[in-house]
């Protein structure tokens, strides 16, 4: 098994299609981004000591019908499972992205299916048994592992592929992460459903069947994936030989990168631009119900828009940004983004709930597509040689907008709410905030410039890396 995983046996023989590579990607990532969804065990999970006479059938029909019974788990306990999970998702990123780049995507593919799925199955016993410290330990620290890996695992796979269209390649797959909601949400409700006993509210048994169906299909993407081989290039490609946009030919490998003051611009590029978006993505379905009052069906249906411009926007930037370059894309989020931020209260005060909506789906979809363009603005500035590592170190910033956000958007309403301000007005002084993070997003992005040429490889060790 070992062998078969191993990277030298991945190498693609003649006649494979690079085209197949994105599914095998997406296979991952659809998977994967069922993290998006975890908010649907939530209420379940506060519920497991649910009695005969509460009918735990009903609460799966109905998650919130009846009130918690003593000994059961808050909200705000299992709140931390998700936000743990992205912390291990980051540092996993970090600190083993050089091993995906040395073992190749089948071996990080496995291993990414192991981690997250394990979590999964070790998390339906925590449900089983009510700890929830094994959910912390199995969905949360394992799990979110799981994630970092199975995140990077494609993406220089994926560069390589596709030099003449990196950001269309990076955008398809990550595209499946956003996406993962999509699949994950219902699935789970349904399961949930399916399994739920006038004892048991569905949960155990929903997480244990998800993480062997999700192994399944990430252990197809992990059979189908391939490398190229050394020196491949698609036919009639012809590499970059302007500085226009930021294009380099040569190659950086992660140790210099880290010195680079583009480095640490990028990454701030990514926090600010992640922290705004996440920050109301968290809370969209509160914000639209107290700005406009509008029905906690009617909020969830505005979720569920929310998610597909998510997902859509990771495709939709990323292509763009091959032909329009990374810097100028970013340009485009910061920009827009302040304008939009700027308008919501104004949006709110006027009770437009439709251009609410419409400033929303682009502000989010923008935020994927901030996720989407990073890898292929990366590529452009280090090259390919250890482009997925240096993509794990910059995902350190996800983890850190992954608080940031969300404690903004909580702690500032929160506190608007304690002085008298109306439910209605409370996100205003949120709004602006975000847009002054934008601005600072948008000088960072400005001051990017190329590499300074003491920190490229030479062409022989490059060959020699790659």
């Amino acid at each position: 098994m070992a062998a078969l995983l191993d990277r030298s046996h991945s190498i693609a023989g003649p006649g494979f299609s690079r085209w197949l590579v994105p599914p095998a990607a997406l296979c991952v990532h659809l998977c994967i981004g069922q993290a998006y969804a975890f908010s649907v065990f939530n209420k379940p999970l506060s519920q497991l000591l649910c009695t005969a006479q509460q009918n735990c059938v009903d609460l799966a029909k109905t998650p919130g019908a009846v009130a918690p019974v003593t000994g059961d788990w808050s909200i705000a306990n299992i709140g931390w499972i998700f936000s743990i999970a992205i912390v291990f998702l980051g540092l996993s990123a970090a600190f083993a992205g050089k091993w995906v780049e040395r073992a190749g995507p089948r071996m990080a593919m496995f291993v990414a299916a192991l981690c997250f799925c394990g979590g999964l199955i070790i998390s339906a016993g925590g449900a089983a048994w009510h700890q929830l410290w094994l959910i912390y330990l199995g969905y949360g620290v394992l799990g979110g592992c799981g994630l970092g890996i199975g995140y990077i695992s494609p993406v220089s796979t994926l560069i390589k592929w596709f030099p003449d269209r990196p950001g269309l390649a990076t955008g398809t797959a990550i595209m499946g992460f956003g996406g993962g909601a999509l699949i994950g949400a219902p699935l789970a409700v349904g399961l949930m459903r399916y399994f739920s006993t006038p004892t048991s509210n569905g949960v155990a048994p929903t997480m244990l069947t998800m993480g062997i169906v999700y192994f399944i299909w990430m252990l197809v993407g992990s059979m189908i994936v391939r490398v190229p081989h050394v020196g491949w290039a698609p036919a009639g490609y012809v590499p970059p030989t302007s500085s226009a946009k930021l294009i380099t030919t040569r190659n950086v490998l992660l140790e210099q990168a880290l010195r680079t003051p583009q480095f640490y611009l990028l990454w701030l590029v990514l926090f600010l631009n992640v922290t705004a978006g996440i920050g109301v993505l968290g809370q969209a379905s509160l914000m639209i119900q107290e700005m406009f009052g509008v029905t906690a069906v009617a909020a969830a249906g505005f979720v569920g828009l929310m998610s597909i411009f998510n997902m859509g926007g990771r495709i939709f930037w990323a292509s763009m940004s091959d032909f329009m370059g990374r810097k100028t894309t970013y340009v485009i989020f910061f920009v827009l983004g302040v304008i939009l931020y700027f308008l919501v209260p104004t949006f709110g005060s006027i009770h437009s709930v439709a251009l609410f909506v419409v400033a929303f789906l682009i502000i989010i979809s923008m935020y994927g597509g901030g996720f989407a363009t990073i890898p292929a603005y990366l590529r452009d500035l280090y090259g390919t040689v250890n482009v997925g590592a240096i993509h794990g170190a910059v995902l350190t910033a996800w983890s850190a907008a992954g608080i940031a956000g969300p404690v903004l958007i909580n702690y500032i309403r929160q506190y608007q709410l304690a002085h008298g301000v109306a439910k209605a007005d409370a996100y205003s002084v949120t709004m602006y905030i975000m847009a002054a993070l934008l601005v600072v997003g948008l000088i960072c992005n400005l001051a990017i410039k190329a590499v300074d040429e003491r920190h490229y490889l030479p062409a022989t060790a490059a060959e020699a890396a790659g």
